[in-house]
């Protein structure tokens, strides 16, 4: 089966490309840099053609609330526009748990409006949801830094490592359209101080992190399940701590 996976060359989409491979499938990695740009439409045709399933998870070069939106809906129309006219018979793409409960956020309003895209193409879909990754750990901390000070909204994450969101998309690609969300998170959650703590204490990193009540997340408001799967999630095994230790 011929799988192409738009946004093929980054951190989940050469794993999938290579798990895919590996499943004995025919997995194309789509990127500008292998000469194919859903913005602009150029090699979108000639990498669709004969494709059954196409995995999306691809992500914006600016995180600004205009540039974000403008990004996420012009690449799916395009993407979903030439799917139709191959043929495509299931679109996958990798979103994020809590989406819909992140809309103080324009890169979740951004989002959002790309599932609703999805939702109304035609096209057979299956939507992936999975938690924050551990690799951004640090950059999640980056982002709500002020001068040594981490501030972080109060709330609880589940957390999973960047080869189980791989193996989540993987499944959803090589099963039969869901039309709906599918859940992926880690094997355990945390408070996101908590998580924020032990990623950065790893990297002996002296910044001081405090939970604060006005503190936001990518500027949207947490409840404390905001950021958490749902019962039904399909959980990774590996776990936080033991992913740390192999990374030093």
């Amino acid at each position: 089966m011929k799988v192409v996976v738009i946004g093929g060359t980054g951190l989940i989409g050469s794993k999938l490309v290579r798990r895919l491979g590996e499943q004995g499938h025919e997995a194309v990695a789509a990127a500008p840099s292998t000469g194919v740009d859903t913005l602009t439409g150029e090699g979108l045709a000639e990498a669709l053609q004969g494709a059954s399933v196409v995995v999306d998870v691809s992500n914006s070069p600016s995180f600004e609330d205009r540039a974000v939106m403008d990004f996420f809906r012009a690449s799916t129309a395009n993407l979903l526009e030439a799917e139709a006219e191959a043929g495509v018979r299931h679109h996958v793409a990798l979103s994020v748990v809590g989406t819909d409960r992140l809309q103080g956020s324009g890169y979740f309003r951004a989002k959002q409006a790309q599932e609703e895209l999805i939702q109304a193409s035609g096209i057979p879909y299956t939507i992936v949801h999975a938690t924050q990754f551990f690799e951004f750990a640090k950059g999640l901390a980056d982002g709500v830094t002020e001068g040594d000070t981490v501030r972080l909204p109060a709330g609880r994450i589940q957390p999973m490592v960047s080869d189980d969101v791989a193996a989540a998309v993987a499944r959803a690609a090589t099963g039969a359209p869901v039309n709906g969300v599918v859940e992926t998170g880690g094997p355990e959650s945390f408070e996101l101080e908590e998580f924020i703590r032990m990623g950065l204490a790893a990297q002996d990193d002296p910044r001081k992190i405090v939970t604060d009540p006005q503190a936001t997340y990518w500027g949207a408001e947490l409840q404390e399940d905001t950021l958490l799967p749902g019962p039904a999630a399909d959980l990774g095994e590996v776990t936080f701590a033991d992913w740390l230790a192999g990374q030093e």
